[in-house]
């Protein structure tokens, strides 16, 4: 859980604070995107990605706290409350954490207050993370298979090994040689 913030809150009391936080999150669970000022995106990300975490285990106890967090007393909120396990943490399970993105936009025309959009990272994940997964899943399920022949043929690998050091040695005398034809050609 996130240090509570010192000095003055989100216009008013830790009460209407936490309600307001709650409320940008309803809202952006119901619309995936929102655009609110700088200072409220950042502080609903961590609200936001927490019940999202919750949503995530699926369980009736993660189901009633985030009731308890969105208001579920209106038939919208249950109807975004539903959503975001059937829907929203389905897309984002094999996600770990990053569920939002927040990009700043400019500043309002009113105030010159500095505005941002907030919204939920549905994006699969990278190729690239896949890729890492899948080559991890491989090593366990080899892990035990690569135990058994390593047992198996220690009398043939220590026969090569006298064959791989002589190759390695071959190239490094080629590389030394090199430098030194290297030299003798400059001097002329």
């Amino acid at each position: 859980m996130p240090a509570p913030t010192k000095g003055p809150r989100l216009g008013g009391g830790p009460a209407h604070e936490r309600l307001m936080l709650n409320n940008l999150a309803a809202a952006l669970f119901e619309h995936k995107r929102i655009t609110t000022t700088v200072t409220k995106a950042k502080r609903l990300r961590p609200v936001a990605e927490r019940l999202i975490t919750f949503a995530k285990r699926g369980d009736l106890a993660s189901r009633r706290r985030v009731q308890a967090a969105i208001s579920a007393r209106t038939n919208t909120n249950k109807g975004i409350i539903h959503e975001l396990f059937t829907e929203i943490a389905p897309q984002l399970s094999e996600r770990n954490g990053g569920y939002t993105r927040i990009t700043k936009i400019g500043n309002r025309k009113g105030d010159n207050a500095p505005m941002a959009v907030i919204e939920l990272v549905l994006e699969p994940v990278s190729a690239k993370q896949a890729v890492v997964k899948e080559a991890e899943k491989a090593a366990e399920k080899s892990a035990p298979k690569a135990d058994a022949t390593v047992e198996a043929p220690a009398e043939e690998t220590a026969a090569e090994a006298p064959a791989e050091a002589e190759v390695t040695e071959a190239p490094a005398e080629d590389a030394a040689e090199a430098p030194a034809e290297e030299k003798a050609d400059d001097a002329k």
